[in-house]
């Protein structure tokens, strides 16, 4: 009894990710605000009295309303600012909205966002201010499915297309193969643009390693980029850059004011790779 009560006293008062057997990520919980399992994985939220609302699924963590503009602008305005002209996009994954907001500060013509969990969806639009004003947007365009069932029967064409997806577990697994990579690519415009997270640059180095070398037989121009995000394993993150055409150097136009972290110099200064990191992406 003691030691159920304890476990349940932790519960309440502290969140963990575990990096690795020794290292991780605590968060201190002022009120948890939501614990449900879904069909797919297991959504909680809950408030820390530094970060705001967490958005948690299988335990690791999303998004937080205190740094999410560090992923999300990164993720999403590289691509933006590089394309001669977008359009059309696609966002596979991403169902809490960060992605969809930053999509939307520039003057496209539809946005359409693929998310599995209907759950992950509702949940946002109640503890994440952003989505909601988003989905009701008139370029915006929600489809429930899963993102690679989605590729594979979809006849239509993109400008740019962003992989939000959460770590290569679960419902995710499936969209870091090079057999979706693949199918990507049959849904891009001829200028198109295939941006994707890839994980960590400390801990996932050797998977970076691999999926350079099978996204290099698929796209002319295949570039790593890394940012911090405070909140993520190691305190940094990967993203790649995949075209045929449009290289992530060659800017277009300037990126919307107001932004928080992202400007033409942390885009341009987050293609200088790291000396272990190149190594493995070359």
């Amino acid at each position: 009894m003691t030691r159920n009560k304890s476990i349940r006293k932790e519960d309440l008062s502290e969140k963990r990710e575990y990096h690795t057997q020794s290292t991780g990520i605590f968060f201190k919980v002022k009120n948890l605000l939501y614990k449900q399992n879904s069909p797919y994985q297991k959504i909680e939220v809950f408030e820390n009295e530094y970060f705001g609302n967490v958005l948690l699924l299988d335990d690791l963590v999303q998004t937080t309303e205190r740094d999410e503009f560090f992923y999300h602008e990164m993720l999403v305005h590289p691509s933006l600012i590089t394309h001669p002209d977008p359009l059309d996009l696609l966002i596979i994954g991403g169902g809490d909205g960060g992605v969809l907001k930053e999509t939307l500060k520039y003057h496209i013509k539809n946005v359409c966002l693929v998310e599995i969990d209907p759950h992950v969806i509702e949940v946002s639009k109640k503890y994440f201010p952003w989505l909601s004003p988003c989905l009701k947007d008139q370029r915006t365009e929600l489809v429930i499915a899963d993102g690679k069932k989605f590729i594979e029967k979809i006849d239509r064409k993109f400008d740019i297309i962003l992989i939000d997806s959460s770590d290569p577990v679960g419902p995710s697994a499936s969209l870091h193969q090079k057999r979706f990579y693949e199918k990507l690519k049959n849904c891009l415009n001829n200028e198109g643009i295939v941006v994707a997270q890839v994980g960590s640059p400390l801990y996932n180095s050797e998977l970076i390693r691999e999926k350079s070398a099978s996204l290099k037989e698929l796209y002319k121009i295949v570039s790593f980029y890394v940012i911090p995000v405070p909140t993520y394993p190691g305190g940094s993150w990967c993203f790649v850059y995949l075209s045929d055409n449009a290289h992530p150097l060659s800017i277009k136009r300037d990126p919307p004011l107001g932004l928080n972290y992202f400007n033409l110099e942390t885009h341009r200064s987050a293609f200088s790779l790291p000396n272990f990191l190149k190594e493995k992406s070359e």
